[in-house]
């Protein structure tokens, strides 16, 4: 393979020396598109350097929160940069400015990306940076560059090597190559190879840093107080007491909350229950969970946006004694195990935010808000989060930061939020009611119509990117619809709800997944076929997808009827470039059932990590158990009720069943893998609980309907 480099293409590379005599070499991670319309003098924002003491260091674009996406990485540059890739260091990325206003910009870490966006560019950056350090070394020994080879950080020519250290000065001077080969996959020696992950072992130690445990001299604390109701605001407030506490600062009205700046945090929390405040509650008083799922059925009615048509699906329903269900899923809460927080620095020289987020420029561009500055002045320091989930692509909590720390300038003021602020401060995932209609010829699906009503994310957090009403992240779960149906219609509607909702990890592909592989399996039951076979026969077309069904069902010893209190419910789809199928296995009756097993089988194109894949689907698979089970939030007068684990639970690890997975071998790029393992767990489960009990569940969580999971 090879790749030619110019400014128009997806990786834009620059080339220079550094001060000391070294390499450095810059690259873009983004979309193709965004590459392409980039002026000639966009500047890149992920860094590789080769260091004239022969270190190679890769500042990443992408925040760490679990996924490894530092292992994932390296491995992708050293793969062809011929590096040892546990040589490789990493520093994550500052915002640039350049990012700011551009819609998923390269430095979001969200919508399993990561890896996905850096296939091509890490490893065309690594081999560029490769073929200059072979040919500095050609011209030094006066030889062809083609009889020269990289390894193990070095050049080498007969019993001739040169180190990269010794070459790092002279590549720097090289021109930039017009061509450049990269390894076919028969010899990679990095990727698809076992390696530990890089961060494992300062995790393992409790030496890794996370955003909660970042200091700075002189840092004070802030505790803060909002409105219990989502969007009300201070009306006014009584200090007097709270002020007079040791350790107490300060306390200040930031508009939607009050805050108590102390020196130390629980002297800032204990004041903090002192303060007497009146609160102005808003509009969204009135709102409640029944409410918001009556608006949303008052939307049923609206054509929607068409997001994949194929043939006549109206015609051939009305021809038909059509199936027809409907399938509602809840909001959930993001309950990322570290706690929201941010240490903001507001001085004469501009802001510096010490933060874990997945949006670096969002964060940029919110604490200049809250300071009065320009997003220039202002500095990201990018930390480890201890889960984002997507609650950490929002940046509530940081302004808070930033306009408490503007109060008491040049002391580092940082604010911890605790769990019920979290829980009941949240941009819970949206709810959304699903319609759907079929017809059945022959036993097999003539007709398919699939409707989604749902409020926007994206239309809030990137209002630029939902045009004629279709939201992107509405229609994950449905634009991959795998089936072969020949008439077939699938929209979206959306309808919002009176408060604000946000990213949940796999997104709409949860809400569109329960809803459409539960209602295939309403049709294999209609046809009287086998959940499994019936699936099949509408995958002829799609032979990866085919695969791992096949292979999923094979290793369940999947049986389409209960037995002896014991029965299987499977679940298919395509997401995040992904294939990949789920046989849950549950024992017990109607009341009570037992989840004894989650057989996954998937074909994620190359697997980069191999054992990071496996990871990241048991975590996923977890996250689906969440979404599945008995988690939910709840609103009355316009208050989120669940408020900590106890009424928001998760899943403990006694009620994690055995998670079995087969990794389909695959020459194809890669896939996403962070989400993939989210969306089946539901459905499968839910089909599973009809073939063991006949009860058909179609709404979540399944616990309401009355069954107890033990």
């Amino acid at each position: 393979m090879s790749t030619q480099f110019d400014s128009s293409r997806r990786t834009f590379l620059k080339v220079s020396a550094l001060a000391g005599g070294g390499m450095i070499l810059g690259l873009r991670l983004g979309r193709p598109e965004e590459a392409a319309a980039a002026p000639a003098a966009f500047e890149p924002n992920a860094w590789v350097t080769v260091y004239p003491d022969g270190a190679v260091s890769l500042v990443c674009p992408r925040n760490e929160m679990g996924q490894d996406v530092y292992t994932s990485l390296i491995m992708l540059l050293a793969e062809e940069l011929a590096v040892d890739p546990r040589q490789v260091k990493v520093e994550e990325a500052a915002a640039n400015p350049v990012y700011i206003n551009r819609l998923m910009g390269a430095q979001i870490t969200g919508g399993s990306t990561s890896v996905r966006d850096a296939w091509d560019s890490l490893r065309q950056a690594g081999a560029t940076a490769r073929m200059m350090l072979v040919n500095a070394a050609a011209a030094q020994w006066s030889v062809p560059a083609a009889e020269c080879r990289a390894e193990n950080g070095q050049v080498i020519h007969g019993s001739k090597t040169l180190s990269y250290a010794a070459l790092a000065d002279a590549a720097a001077r090289q021109p930039l190559p017009k061509d450049v080969a990269l390894k076919p996959a028969s010899e990679f020696s990095v990727i698809g190879k076992p390696l530990p992950r890089l961060d494992g072992a300062g995790k393992a130690r409790g030496q890794t840093v996370f955003g909660i445990d970042v200091k700075q001299p002189g840092m004070v604390y802030a505790a803060l107080a909002q409105c219990p109701v989502l969007g009300g605001k201070v009306a006014s407030f009584d200090a007097g007491a709270a002020q007079k506490r040791p350790g107490v600062r300060k306390v200040v009205d930031i508009g939607e909350g009050v805050a108590v700046i102390a020196d130390h945090y629980w002297e800032a929390r204990s004041a903090l229950a002192e303060v007497k405040i009146q609160w102005d509650d808003g509009p969204a008083a009135r709102l409640d969970t029944k409410a918001i799922y009556a608006t949303l059925e008052r939307s049923k009615d609206k054509p929607g946006t068409i997001i994949k048509q194929a043939g006549d699906a109206t015609a051939a329903l009305a021809k038909a004694k059509p199936v027809t269900a409907r399938y509602n899923s809840q909001m959930l809460a993001h309950v990322a195990l570290e706690p929201l927080n941010c240490l903001a620095l507001v001085s004469a020289s501009g802001v510096d935010v010490w933060v874990s987020t997945q949006h670096p420029q969002a964060a940029q561009a919110t604490a200049a808000q809250a300071a009065g500055v320009e997003p220039q002045q202002v500095r990201i320091h990018a930390q480890l989060i201890g889960g984002g989930f997507g609650r950490r692509l929002d940046v509530d909590f940081i302004r808070q930061a930033v306009a408490i720390a503007k109060v008491v300038p040049g002391t580092p003021v940082k604010l911890i939020w605790t769990r019920e602020d979290d829980v009941t401060h949240d941009f819970p995932r949206p709810p959304s009611l699903h319609l759907l209609h079929a017809a059945l010829d022959g036993g097999r699906v003539a007709a398919f119509t699939h409707k989604m009503i749902s409020p926007s994310i994206t239309a809030r957090m990137f209002p630029s990117a939902v045009k004629d009403g279709n939201d992107y992240f509405m229609i994950e779960g449905v634009i991959d619809f795998t089936y072969d149906i020949p008439n077939l219609d699938m929209r979206t509607v959306i309808q919002e709800i009176g408060i604000p909702v946000g990213y949940w990890r796999s997104v709409s592909n949860a809400l569109n997944a329960f809803a459409i592989e539960s209602f295939v399996d309403e049709l294999a039951h209609a046809a009287r076929r086998d959940p499994v076979e019936f699936r099949l026969a509408m995958l002829d077309k799609q032979p990866r997808q085919r695969a791992v069904l096949e292979r999923a069902a094979k290793d369940a010893g999947f049986k389409a009827r209960a037995h002896k209190g014991r029965a299987f419910g499977v679940a298919s789809m395509q997401c995040y470039d992904t294939h990949i199928a789920m046989v849950a296995e549950l024992t017990g009756h109607a009341k009570k059932v037992h989840l004894e097993k989650l057989t996954i089988a998937c074909d994620c194109g190359i697997a980069v990590h191999p054992d990071q894949v496996l990871a990241q689907l048991q975590g996923g698979a977890v996250t689906g158990l969440i979404n599945a089970v008995r988690s939910k939030v709840t609103i009355e007068r316009g208050r989120i009720q669940q408020s900590n684990f106890d009424t928001f639970p998760i899943p403990r690890m006694p009620q994690v069943p055995p998670i079995e997975i087969a990794m389909i071998s695959s020459t194809e790029r890669p896939g996403g893998m962070g989400e993939a393992g989210v969306p089946l767990v539901a459905p499968a489960i839910a089909n599973a609980l009809f073939a063991l009990t006949g009860k058909r569940v179609r709404a979540l969580p399944l616990e309401d309907a009355g069954v107890s999971f033990e």
